[in-house]
């Protein structure tokens, strides 16, 4: 009888415990640029709320992120870029704001570049840090300039591209990574290599640029006058699940735009705003 009463109570347990959890996950994909930071919200969100289905978090870049929400993969994209024209069927959200940070190595003596410079380094132009004359204390520095860029599809890429290619291709001779990560650590194993990636992922293992003689700081994106700043965005399609809402709703609300604000992206009254955008 003890037996039947110590499996029966565990048989309860068990049952009330299955009934606890969520009965399905919201996968969430896209750029690798909103990646870590939409992990924090997940990991907030699932401490906080751990009744509320388990938040799935992949990345595979901008592009891939609005395809999976367009086949129905996915119920939140994540792009760190605008909208393209295929994707005008998604409805948009910037949940925050993020600069592009060029960075370097630490044991690379240069301090600023113009966007000409940068234009002339990704095409190829200017091949060596020895012909970049007047840029910081260059010393006697230098070497073949070993360009780290984004691939295809990849937002940061595309964002990169129109604020400072001007239509023209990022050399054949460039390394071409993934992530973010990605290229931050390929420039901070090479002291030759120079790479871009969202200034919220700068650490003290790469060295980050001022552009034109501007430095990349919150202050400055929120004044206008560093140039390279994109938005962060969440794209859905057509009505999304209430479990899906509420997790948007965190991102947008106190909790979750403190926590991309501590990471260092311009959220809220910063320069995160809705996009009234359901595509026509």
């Amino acid at each position: 009888m003890l037996c039947f009463l110590i499996l029966l109570a565990s048989f309860m347990v068990s049952a009330c415990s299955r009934a606890s959890r969520p009965s399905s996950s919201i996968t969430v994909a896209g750029s690798t640029s909103v990646q870590p930071f939409m992990e924090l919200l997940a990991e907030e969100y699932a401490r906080l709320y751990p009744e509320k289905p388990a938040i799935n978090v992949q990345g595979g870049g901008s592009s891939a992120g609005a395809r999976s929400v367009l086949s129905g993969a996915a119920s939140i994209g994540m792009l760190s870029r605008e909208l393209a024209p295929e994707e005008k069927g998604l409805d948009a959200l910037v949940i925050a704001r993020d600069a592009i940070a060029v960075i370097v190595n630490p044991k690379n003596p240069i301090r600023e570049l113009s966007i000409r410079d940068l234009r002339a380094i990704f095409s190829g132009e200017i091949t060596d840090w020895g012909q970049l004359i007047g840029a910081g204390e260059r010393g006697d520095f230098r070497g073949r300039i070993h360009v780290v860029s984004r691939e295809e599809g990849s937002g940061t890429r595309g964002a990169f591209d129109e604020m400072i290619m001007e239509g023209r291709e990022v050399t054949a001779r460039a390394i071409f990574q993934d992530s973010n990560g990605s290229v931050k650590e390929t420039v901070a194993q090479d002291p030759m290599a120079i790479g871009y990636i969202s200034l919220g992922l700068v650490d003290r293992n790469v060295k980050p640029l001022s552009i034109d003689g501007v430095a990349p700081t919150i202050e400055n994106c929120k004044s206008g006058k560093y140039a390279l700043v994109r938005p962060f965005l969440v794209v859905t399609k057509g009505e999304v699940r209430p479990e899906v809402r509420e997790f948007l709703d965190f991102i947008m609300g106190e909790t979750g735009q403190k926590i991309l604000r501590e990471e260092g992206l311009i959220t809220g009254g910063q320069g995160a705003t809705a996009l009234e955008a359901k595509s026509k």
